[in-house]
């Protein structure tokens, strides 16, 4: 059976981590309007608890989360062989945090998430087989 503004139209599978509900909410709710499936998880822990990951479409992972930060996660994600393209969404990020995220060449997409600056980025990161966070140059986007 196909799944409305799900895989099965091909669009591709979006795993959001934020450990604020509303957040989490509004996010799943505006990226399946667009047409993706969407999995939530309100920490680091529920999402290295998945299984299904490594079949899994794109990451978009706050930084600020309660137990550790985004980039952290991702980097234990990687270490357990997950290597899925990878967006990071923040408030406004320091120099630090940009430059750690470029070299993980992991694109930042500045919260408030206005306009469609986080859609463009999913649809190239599902677009492109190394994705952001896997070789992709890493824009910031504002």
């Amino acid at each position: 059976m196909a799944e409305i503004g799900g895989e099965a139209n091909g669009i591709g599978r979006v795993l959001v981590v934020d450990d604020d509900q509303a957040v989490l909410s509004s996010l799943k709710f505006a990226l399946e309007l667009e047409g993706f499936t969407v999995q939530t998880y309100a920490s680091g822990t529920e999402v290295l608890g998945d299984a299904l990951l490594p079949g899994a479409g794109c990451l978009v992972i706050d930084y600020n989360l309660l137990e550790m930060n985004g980039l952290d996660l991702l980097d234990d994600l990687r270490r357990r062989h997950v290597e899925l393209p990878a967006i990071l969404i923040t408030t406004h990020p320091n120099r630090a945090l940009r430059a750690r995220a470029a070299g993980a060449s992991v694109p930042i997409v500045e919260k408030p998430l206005l306009g469609n600056a986080l859609t463009v980025a999913i649809r190239a990161a599902l677009a492109d087989p190394r994705g952001p966070g896997l070789g992709m140059d890493a824009p910031t986007t504002h």
